[in-house]
């Protein structure tokens, strides 16, 4: 397993600030892993929501260049491990791509659980969203 895609709605908010977390800790600890992020109603082209860019800016993350990218069947396919932000997810995903069955998780799957969607919230939302994927990203880091 050497490439993971970050799902989430519009790719906006969550799913980016969950790709450039991956990425972080997963050159912090030296592994060799593939980090990428789609949106199942992608706002296609549309850069990271500003709170979500702030939020990421605060902890040395850059989120700038981020563009959004609607998630495609053959982009599932490219990836080993499809982690969503809520269990809803699961079936979307499985709807597009019905192959992935059984490599599509929950990012909060082991404690964590959902995280909801804080686009058009205050930047608590965000930064309560950022905790979480953090936790996340660190669970399955870990199992890794």
């Amino acid at each position: 397993m050497n490439r993971i895609l970050i799902v989430c709605i519009g790719n906006i908010c969550r799913s980016p600030m969950g790709e450039v977390i991956f990425q972080e800790k997963v050159v912090q600890k030296n592994m060799k892993y593939v980090i990428s992020s789609a949106g199942i109603g992608a706002l296609i082209g549309r850069a990271a929501d500003p709170k979500a860019v702030y939020v990421m800016n605060s902890r040395g993350l850059d989120l700038t260049q981020h563009h959004a990218r609607q998630l495609t069947s053959s982009m599932v396919q490219k990836h080993d491990l499809v982690l969503v932000m809520e269990k809803a997810h699961i079936e979307a995903v499985l709807e597009i791509a019905p192959f992935s069955r059984g490599r599509v998780h929950c990012l909060g799957k082991w404690g964590v659980g959902n995280i909801s969607d804080p686009y058009r919230k205050d930047l608590k939302f965000f930064e309560r969203s950022n905790d979480l994927i953090d936790k996340g990203v660190e669970s399955w880091i870990d199992r890794l």
